[in-house]
């Protein structure tokens, strides 16, 4: 068949990565000058930063995006680094122990810092256990086949339905049911202000997901009753190995790949897509077209509302993003090892998750006072800065939209506020910055093909229903952060693979 997929994000190239596989006639359109999307890695005077994922789950061999890159024989061509992160509040902070003080020491941590709470947290991290032992026989279920496939699902039925209770339940509502002290409850909800979702609309079963005790100490032993804990890696010499990896693999299987090549319209005939049309250039036929990018832009801009089902396009307009993010890079001449004991680091200056997460989408942007982390990405890949020196990213969460002034015209000055901020951990950043790289909601924006910039896709929020990969019109196929797989490397990758195996399954 001949596939055009539209896009050359993750999605799109694991998409052209398997339709290459099973020998098809398959070119990707990207619409702006490199590969990759979000998951970049951008260059400048010597130093290297990654613009979108920083320690990504998924990569280990039985994780989900490790067998993926298995399956493709591409698995060597990406070299991993096993860590973990810091968390910190205005009153503690959350490290690593020196010496290993076994699987549960944040959770002895914490009856230190909250003695009341010593009953709820028992509890909390006996649902804890409960998640991951699902998670991990759904992980092998996934792959399994045959008389495997059946056994597995009749292992996880009894987790499920010990779980099953909490399913209708928000964040906000489990942190409730465990603890009364409100920073107890903003430590485990404190990573829903990366997605700018509030605690009272994202999905109970999730706060465990989002803080697997892996994340904080990679000592822990990842074998549990019903299969392996997910684990965290940074890919060595930034994520654009992940992107080249793919690229080369569909190149050498006789893919194409053409930047610069802004599709202005998806061509539709009958309720069937028949291909694409370029700017400025004539229409090219397809048997499938496979896009990826915003929804929006995609249904609306692509297609347009009055060849898709009512339905269909009420969903896609009422859907909720995530918001964006300034991100400032900046490389330094000096050791920021004294201030910062680990690449990366996320800052809290509020224990008020829902509240923050509500001006942000309101357009009122706290300048960083509110949080921000600092990843160094040249703590494991010294090759990002030159000897003696450091990569170094600061980004927080941000509105698309400012509710005071705009993007192009205040850029400067926020990327500064945001470095003062950045300054109370490791001093001298701005005089030390012998380089920057400011990156605006608008500049990304501009990298990849959406209505709005939103850092991740869709918002995690409870019965937000996503577009799925197979949509209405017949041949077309929808993949990326905003279709039904969500955000994230690894979800992005897996749901794109599952979605195109269906797609071979059907044709």
């Amino acid at each position: 068949m001949k596939v055009i997929v539209i896009g050359s994000g993750l999605a799109g190239l694991t998409a052209a990565a398997y339709m290459c596989r099973e020998g098809h006639d398959v070119s990707i359109y990207e619409q702006f000058s490199e590969i990759g999307g979000v998951t970049a890695t951008i260059h400048k005077n010597g130093y290297s930063w990654d613009i979108g994922p920083l320690l990504l789950e998924g990569l280990a061999p039985h994780e989900r995006l490790g067998k993926i890159l298995t399956e493709l024989g591409i698995s060597e061509k990406i070299n991993i680094i096993h860590e973990d992160r810091g968390q910190v509040f205005p009153d503690f902070a959350i490290w690593r122990p020196k010496e290993y003080e076994g699987k549960y020491w944040r959770r002895d941590y914490f009856k230190q810092l909250f003695p009341s709470e010593s009953e709820g947290l028992d509890r909390y991290y006996r649902y804890y256990d409960q998640i991951m032992t699902l998670m991990a026989i759904n992980n092998q279920l996934e792959w399994a086949k045959g008389l495997n496939a059946i056994w597995l699902k009749l292992k996880i039925l009894p987790k499920f339905i010990k779980a099953k209770k909490y399913m209708d339940k928000s964040a906000a509502d489990i942190m409730d049911s465990f603890f009364d002290e409100p920073k107890l409850k903003a430590i485990f909800m404190g990573i829903l202000a990366d997605f700018v979702v509030k605690p009272s609309e994202f999905p109970g079963l999730g706060v465990p997901v989002s803080n697997i005790e892996t994340a904080f100490d990679k000592r822990i032993p990842i074998k549990i009753k019903g299969g392996k804990l997910p684990v965290y890696h940074y890919v060595q010499n930034g994520c654009e190995q992940l992107v080249n990896a793919f690229a080369g693999y569909i190149r050498e299987h006789g893919g194409e790949i053409h930047v610069n090549s802004l599709i202005e319209e998806i061509l539709i005939e009958n309720y069937k897509a028949i291909g694409v049309k370029l700017k400025n250039e004539n229409a090219i036929p397809a048997d499938i077209v496979i896009a990826s990018g915003g929804a929006h832009k995609t249904f609306f801009s692509l297609i347009g509302k009055e060849k898709l089902p009512l339905d269909f396009v009420r969903n896609v307009e009422n859907l909720v993003h995530m918001e964006s993010v300034l991100m400032v890079h900046i490389g330094i001449d000096f050791d920021p090892t004294p201030y910062q004991r680990a690449a990366l680091c996320y800052y809290y200056g509020t224990y008020g998750i829902e509240e923050a997460v509500e001006r942000c989408r309101s357009g009122d942007y706290h300048e960083g006072k509110e949080g921000f982390l600092i990843y160094i990405p040249s703590f494991h890949s010294p090759e990002m800065a030159p000897p003696g020196h450091h990569a170094v990213t600061v980004y927080t969460i941000a509105p698309y939209k400012l509710s005071k002034g705009d993007w192009n015209s205040r850029k400067e000055e926020l990327a500064d506020k945001l470095l003062i901020e950045a300054e109370k951990v490791i001093p001298g950043l701005r005089e030390g910055a012998k380089t920057e790289v400011i990156m605006t909601p608008l500049d990304f924006k501009s990298r990849i093909f959406v209505e709005k910039h939103s850092f991740g896709g869709l918002a995690p929020i409870m019965n937000q229903q996503s577009p799925p990969h197979q949509t209405p019109i017949e041949n077309l196929w929808y993949i990326g952060a905003q279709s039904e797989s969500g955000g994230g490397v690894a979800g992005v990758v897996a749901g794109t693979r599952k979605g195109v195996l269906r797609l071979l399954k059907e044709y």
